[in-house]
């Protein structure tokens, strides 16, 4: 006898299907979509803005023959950082255009320094690949110079961790340990904090450029000696705070208490070039917040709200198709072979009453009829 398949098997089977591929999408979202969002993107696009007030060297009075420092001077250092080819699927090339401007003059007589820095890094962990090697530009009329580094700088790895990295510093173009500080919230969103100590380098070393040792007379620098040459070497240290959004590796606020002096000696500072303490302005780290906020929203959607959406879906569809399958096998009737025993008469059945059931009908063309039945004569007589 065959059963027959209503509609409830189907509709248990199509949901069985369903929650078992919804089942599957909230297992596998987590493990390859969120490890694909956690990218840097190729379209980056950020603008820094850290403002101060400072001591800086009027260089002009110094090659005058009477070095001036300026006390209070307002400063605005600028980042512009961008994406720039080669760029692909596993790294990313940033450049970044950095300014420093006293903004008490007018125009170029203003920029202290200028630098372009290019740099390849990996997308996920935002350390540099050196394919291709980076480069600084530092003069406009001049070629940039390759310089290779093994440190971060203008951004922090996902899911950051409350340990030490190491950091490529760009004035002095060595790389040293940002330290884990602290875990602290900004405008309410958690954050790590980091900070790196430089100690004073000889800037001559690293760029070969004039200003980095000059030779004047003793008077020039204000120091004790009148007309004697007194060669004083540029020196360069600084205190670097960042603080970081761990999940999406944003730096959310940043600040630099740089240092650069002219000195004989590193411990004894005796001409300050630049002295200042440069943090983000309100407005840099309202938009960092928001860049890191969008990347959390993201990364939260794919890693957990629609997984948990579709495993409680999947969970319940799976679920109603079980039941609904057991459901349905019990009310399944056995159907005849010829398929109308259990058709009801008014629908055309066949009824049939006790007293006309068909019985078994005789063959008649297997009687042989020629042949006569032998008669017992002994039944006869008893019947007698």
């Amino acid at each position: 006898m065959a059963k027959r398949s209503g509609p409830s098997r189907i509709l248990a089977s199509i949901l069985v299907g369903l929650g078992a591929f919804l089942l599957a999408v909230a297992i596998l979202i987590p493990t390859y979509t969120v490890g694909q969002l956690k990218k840097t993107p190729l379209d980056l696009e950020v603008t820094t803005i850290a403002s101060g007030t400072g001591s800086v060297l009027d260089a002009a009075s110094l090659l005058a023959g009477s070095a001036q420092v300026d006390t209070d001077v307002p400063l605005v250092s600028q980042r512009y950082v961008t994406t720039e080819e080669p760029s692909n699927a596993t790294e990313v090339t940033l450049q970044a255009g950095q300014t420093l401007f006293r903004t008490d003059v007018q125009g170029d007589t203003g920029l202290l320094s200028a630098i372009v820095d290019r740099t390849t890094i990996d997308r996920k962990t935002s350390m540099p690949t050196n394919d291709p090697v980076g480069t600084i530009q530092v003069d406009a009329d001049q070629p940039a110079q390759e310089v290779p580094r093994d440190g971060l700088q203008y951004k922090f790895p996902f899911d950051s961790e409350q340990k030490s990295y190491p950091y490529f510093d760009l004035n002095s173009r060595t790389t040293q340990d940002i330290n884990f500080v602290e875990e602290t919230e900004i405008n309410g969103l958690r954050v790590y904090h980091y900070s790196q100590t430089i100690d004073p380098v000889d800037l001559s070393a690293v760029v070969d450029s004039p200003t980095n040792k000059l030779t004047l007379p003793a008077e020039a620098w204000g120091v004790p000696g009148g007309t004697i040459p007194v060669t004083m070497t540029r020196w360069y240290a600084n205190v670097r705070d960042v603080w970081v959004e761990p999940q999406t590796g944003v730096i959310v606020k940043g600040q630099e208490q740089m240092h650069q002096y002219y000195a004989r000696n590193s411990a004894n500072p005796e001409i300050d070039v630049l002295n200042a303490t440069l943090p983000f302005d309100e407005q840099t780290i309202e938009a960092q917040i928001e860049q890191a906020r969008d990347g959390l929203d993201t990364i939260n959607t794919f890693g957990r709200t629609v997984p948990i959406i579709a495993g409680v879906l999947g969970l319940i569809a799976l679920i109603a198709g079980i039941v609904l399958g057991l459901r349905g096998g019990k009310s399944d009737q056995p159907a005849s072979a010829n398929g109308d025993d259990d058709v009801p008469p008014s629908q055309g059945g066949r009824h049939y009453q006790d007293d006309d059931a068909p019985t078994e009908q005789h063959d008649w063309t297997a009687d042989k009829t020629e042949e006569i039945p032998v008669t017992d004569p002994r039944r006869q007589g008893d019947e007698q």
